[in-house]
C-alpha cells in the first residue's frame, strides 16, 4: 500500500494490532513504565533542590544543610541509576519477548498460507517481513512507546511545575511550542521518509554487494569488471546521496528544534529578569524555571519527533498486518474426518484446475489409484501432471470435481494427516547445512541413531556415507554443496524410510542424474516403493516399465491408461511419445 494513500485511522489500526503483542506482557510493560516515572520524578526534584540551595542554603550559609542535601542528591541519583538498569533489564525482556511472539506468528502464518503463496512471492519478500518489518515493531517496543510515555508525564509534570513557580512566565512555552509546532513536524516527516530511503538503500547496496562477491568467477570468466562495477558504483551513488540527503533534514530538523527554544528563552531571559529585579521571581525560581523550560520544551519537542517518526515507522509495520491479514487459499477443515489406517486408495473425480492467471490446465481427470498401486504420469509439457502431485498433498484445491483418500475427499481431512501420510521425493533434494545424522532425521525428528543408519541401508546410502570425512558427523555445507546430485537424492529416499509414509510421491527424481547415480537412486525407490502408493511423473519412460499404471496426461485428462505393455501394444500416445526420441534416451519432458 502506497504510503500516501495510508488514511490516519488504518494506520492506529495497524499501531494497535502492532501494541497487541504486548498484552502478554503487559505486567512487565506498566512496570517499565513505573520506573519511568519514578526516574521522573527524581530527574524533576533536581531543579527544586538548586532552587533551595540559591534562595536558602546560600543566603544563610547553612554547611550543614548544604551537605544534608547533597547526600540526599547523590543518594537519589544512585537509586535512579539503579532504577535505570531494572527499567532497561524489564523493556529488553518485553521487546525480545513480544518480537519472539511475532517471529513465531509469521512463521505460523506462512505455515497456512502454504505452497502457494511461496508461488506467487519471492523469498526475499518473506525474509524482509522477518527482518526489516519486525526489526520496526522492536523499536516500537524498545525505543518510540517507553520513550514517548516518559517524555510525555515528565514534559505535563514539569508544565505543571513551571506553572506554579510564574504562570506569566510560563505562558512563554505556549507561543515557543507552537512556533515548532508549526514548523518542525514537517522536516521531521521529510527527515523520517528519508530516513527510511536511507535504510532501504544501505539494504539494496549490501544485496549487490553480496552479489558481487558471490558471482566473482562468473564476472571475471566473462572479463565483465567494468560491467559489473558500474551496477555497484550506482547502488553506491544512490546511498550516498540517500545519506546526504537523510542527514541535511536531520541537521535541519535539529535547527528548527533549537530556534524554538532559544526564541523562548530569549523572552523567558528578559522577562524574568524584570521579574526578578522586581523581587516577584527568587533568584533560585528563575533557575529552577530556566532548567524546566528547557527540559520541557526538548520533551515535548521529542515527543512530536516520535509522534511523526512513529507515523513514518507504521508503513513499514503495515507491511506486516497486511501480510497476516492474507487469508490461506487451503484451510484445515473444522471438523476432520477420522481416517485411523491409511490405506492409499485415491480417487481423481473429474478434476479441474487452473492457476489464477493461467488457463485451464486439468479439465475433468478421472482415475482410480489401488491403495499399493505404482501410478506414472507422463504427457508432453504443460498438460498438468506436476499439478496433480500438487492437488494430492493440498497444496491447491480442484476448481471442480473432487478428490479422495480412502473414499474420503481431501477437503475433510486434517492437513497434518495427509501430509504425514505422504513423503514427496523432489527433481531437487533440499538439503540444510549441518550433519548428515540430521538432514537423515528431518523425515523423523524422533528417530534414534540406529534408526538412521538402518534408513540409509535401506536407501543404499550407508556406504558413502561412511565415506565422507566424519561419516554421519559430516557438515555437507549449505543446500548440501559437498555431495553429488545422486547422493543428495539417497539422503532425501532416506528421510522417506524414516517417515515410512503409505503414499510416496515422486516428482522427477532421477530426471537431473546420470545413468550411474540414477540406477543407485531407482533401487533405493525401488525399496522404499514395496507396498505403498506410489504416484510419480516420470522424466525418463524406460523407469516406470514395471508400474501398475501408466497414465497420458494430454489436455487436462487422463488420455490413455495402461501397463507398458499394454500401451506399447495400442500403438496410440504412449506409444509415439516412445519411440518419439532417440533409440537411447526415450525422455519425455514434463512440467
Amino acid at each position: 500500500m502506497n504510503p500516501s494513500t495510508l488514511k490516519a485511522s488504518h494506520l492506529l489500526k495497524v499501531y494497535v494490532w502492532a501494541l497487541s503483542f504486548l498484552k502478554p506482557y503487559q505486567l512487565l510493560f506498566f512496570l517499565v513504565i513505573g520506573c519511568s516515572i519514578f526516574i521522573t520524578g527524581i530527574e524533576l526534584l533536581i531543579p527544586k533542590f538548586i532552587q533551595y540551595f540559591i534562595d536558602v542554603i546560600v543566603p544563610e550559609k547553612n554547611t550543614r544543610l548544604f551537605f544534608t542535601l547533597l547526600a540526599i542528591t547523590i543518594g537519589l541519583l544512585c537509586f535512579m541509576i539503579f532504577l535505570s538498569s531494572i527499567r532497561n533489564n524489564l523493556q529488553r525482556h518485553v521487546q525480545e519477548k513480544a518480537a519472539k511472539d511475532i517471529h513465531y506468528s509469521i512463521f505460523q502464518h506462512l505455515r497456512k498460507l502454504g505452497f502457494s503463496y511461496f508461488e506467487k512471492h519471492p523469498i526475499g519478500e518473506t525474509l524482509s517481513l522477518m527482518n526489516t518489518e519486525v526489526t520496526a515493531v522492536q523499536d516500537l517496543y524498545r525505543r518510540f512507546l517507553p520513550f514517548m510515555i516518559q517524555e510525555a508525564i515528565f514534559s505535563i509534570i514539569a508544565i505543571i511545575l513551571l506553572f506554579s513557580l510564574n504562570i506569566q512566565l510560563a505562558l512563554i512555552i505556549i507561543p515557543a511550542f507552537l512556533l515548532y509546532y508549526l514548523v518542525g513536524p514537517k522536516f521531521e516527516h521529510k527527515a523520517s521518509i528519508l530516513s527510511k530511503e536511507l535504510s532501504t538503500n544501505r539494504v539494496n547496496l549490501n544485496k549487490k554487494i553480496y552479489e558481487s562477491m558471490s558471482s566473482l568467477l562468473e564476472i571475471r570468466a566473462f572479463s565483465s569488471e567494468d560491467w559489473e562495477y558500474k551496477r555497484l558504483d550506482d547502488k553506491v551513488q544512490t546511498f550516498n546521496g540517500s545519506m546526504i540527503k537523510a542527514y541535511l533534514y536531520a541537521y535541519i530538523r535539529g535547527t528548527v528544534r533549537r530556534l524554538s527554544y532559544y526564541a523562548g528563552a530569549i523572552a523567558i531571559l528578559i522577562y524574568g529578569s524584570i521579574l526578578v529585579q522586581s523581587n516577584t521571581l527568587t533568584v533560585g525560581e528563575f533557575s529552577a524555571f530556566l532548567l524546566y523550560y528547557f527540559n520541557a520544551m526538548h520533551r515535548l519537542t521529542s515527543v512530536v519527533t516520535s509522534l511523526t517518526e512513529q507515523r513514518v515507522l507504521m508503513y513499514q509495520v503495515d507491511k506486516l498486518y497486511q501480510f497476516m491479514k492474507q487469508r490461506p487459499d487451503i484451510e484445515d477443515p473444522l471438523e476432520p474426518s477420522m481416517i485411523e489406517s491409511l490405506q492409499g486408495k485415491i480417487q481423481f473425480n473429474h478434476v479441474c484446475f487452473q492457476y489464477p492467471t493461467s488457463s485451464p490446465i486439468l479439465q475433468g481427470f478421472t482415475l482410480t489409484v489401488k491403495p499399493g498401486d505404482r501410478v506414472a504420469f507422463v504427457g508432453t509439457s504443460g498438460n498438468g501432471k506436476s499439478t496433480l502431485l500438487k492437488l494430492i498433498g493440498r497444496f491447491y484445491d480442484p476448481t471442480g470435481g473432487s478428490i479422495l483418500i480412502d473414499d474420503v475427499p481431501l477437503q475433510h481431512v486434517a492437513l497434518s494427516t495427509l501430509r504425514d501420510s505422504i513423503g514427496y521425493v523432489f527433481q531437487e533434494t533440499y538439503l540444510f547445512g549441518s550433519t548428515v545424522w540430521e538432514n537423515i532425521r528431518f523425515g523423523n525428528p524422533e528417530a534414534t541413531d540406529e534408526q538412521i543408519v538402518e534408513a540409509a541401508k535401506a536407501a543404499f546410502a550407508h556406504s558413502f556415507i561412511t565415506e565422507l570425512e566424519n561419516g554421519y558427523d559430516t557438515l555437507i555445507g549449505e543446500r548440501g554443496i559437498k555431495l553429488s546430485g545422486g547422493q543428495k537424492q539417497r539422503i532425501s529416499i532416506a528421510r522417506m524410510f524414516l517417515k515410512n509414509p503409505q503414499i510416496i510421491v515422486l516428482d522427477e527424481a532421477t530426471s537431473a542424474l546420470d545413468n550411474v547415480s540414477e540406477h543407485e537412486v531407482q533401487l533405493a525407490l525401488n525399496t522404499l516403493m514395496k507396498g505403498k502408493t506410489t504416484l510419480a511423473v516420470a522424466h525418463r519412460l524406460t523407469t516406470i516399465q514395471d508400474y501398475d499404471q501408466i497414465v497420458v496426461v494430454d489436455e487436462g485428462k487422463a488420455a490413455e491408461v495402461g501397463t507398458f505393455e499394454e500401451l506399447m501394444k495400442r500403438k496410440e500416445r504412449f506409444y509415439h511419445l516412445y519411440k518419439g526420441k532417440e533409440p537411447n534416451s526415450h525422455q519425455l519432458q514434463s512440467t
